[in-house]
């Protein structure tokens, strides 16, 4: 059976015009199962948003080649949706034509749209607020808002880069439990790009830490952790023992040691 997402060889370098060109990936290959939840952590500038952008079918690699269920993915489709963030909402529409708005562009008619909206409002804690702008939203609020309507359309894969970045350490906190609530009752194969180790580790079956640019994969690591997880599986011994693990993996790619470091 074919991988959910599978990368060969991946590389891309972006050509500007009357700059160096700078090669963001090299030779980068993943394989990731249906319903597996991926964190990709690595230095900054090593390729992981430009690998998402890839994924969704925004940009084409230089060569190597990434596939959906066994099909090559030649541009955007339905069964991938994004989460940003800078939460990307429209602010002239609030949370529930924010929410339908992908199935609104898909043609879908009102009342099934309303429908599917109102039960990822109430599935991702936003009930009350249907009828709120963006700007009368808190930042967790508002990428609560992207996560129901990446959800929306019912996509296979979620890609998410750095969604909690932008949020205060505990609305942060509060986000990551939600998510992997959702994420138990949904299924989705989740890839999710973070700079935050202990992010990574706290939600994921496996961590990939790439090499600083041009990122390809340096190690994998298996998150061996009983699921569902709550905030106190973090003071344990293990979970320290796998951040240590994934710090040590990227320690030399922050300082500038890595072996691929400067080609």
């Amino acid at each position: 059976m074919a991988p959910c997402i599978q990368a060969t060889n991946v590389s891309l370098t972006f050509r500007p015009k009357n700059r160096e060109p700078v090669t963001a990936l090299r030779e980068f290959s993943i394989e990731v199962a249906t319903g597996e939840f991926v964190s990709i952590v690595g230095p900054s500038g090593c390729g992981k948003s430009t690998f998402l952008n890839i994924l969704l079918g925004l940009l084409k690699p230089d060569a190597g080649e990434t596939r959906l269920n066994g099909t090559q993915i030649a541009g955007p489709g339905q069964e991938r949706a994004m989460v940003f963030q800078e939460f990307g909402l429209l602010p002239w529409r609030t949370v529930l034509a924010n929410v339908e708005l992908g199935l609104e562009l898909k043609g879908v008619a009102v009342a099934a749209r309303r429908s599917r909206a109102m039960e990822l409002i109430q599935m991702t804690g936003l009930a009350g607020f249907e009828t709120h702008y963006p700007h009368e939203l808190s930042g967790g609020m508002k990428q609560r808002v992207g996560l129901a309507r990446a959800l929306a359309t019912d996509p296979q894969v979620l890609l998410m880069d750095e969604p909690f970045a932008a949020l205060d350490a505990q609305t942060r906190d509060l986000m990551q439990a939600e998510l992997l609530q959702v994420w138990d009752r949904t299924k989705k194969t989740v890839i999710f790009v973070t700079h935050s180790i202990e992010e990574a580790a706290y939600l994921s079956d496996r961590v990939l830490v790439t090499s600083a640019r041009p990122g390809r994969i340096k190690q994998i690591i298996k998150v061996q952790l009983p699921r569902p997880r709550d905030y106190e599986m973090r003071l344990s011994a293990k979970f320290n023992e796998i951040k240590a693990e994934i710090w040590n993996a990227l320690k030399e790619e922050l300082l500038g040691r890595g072996a691929g470091n400067g080609t």
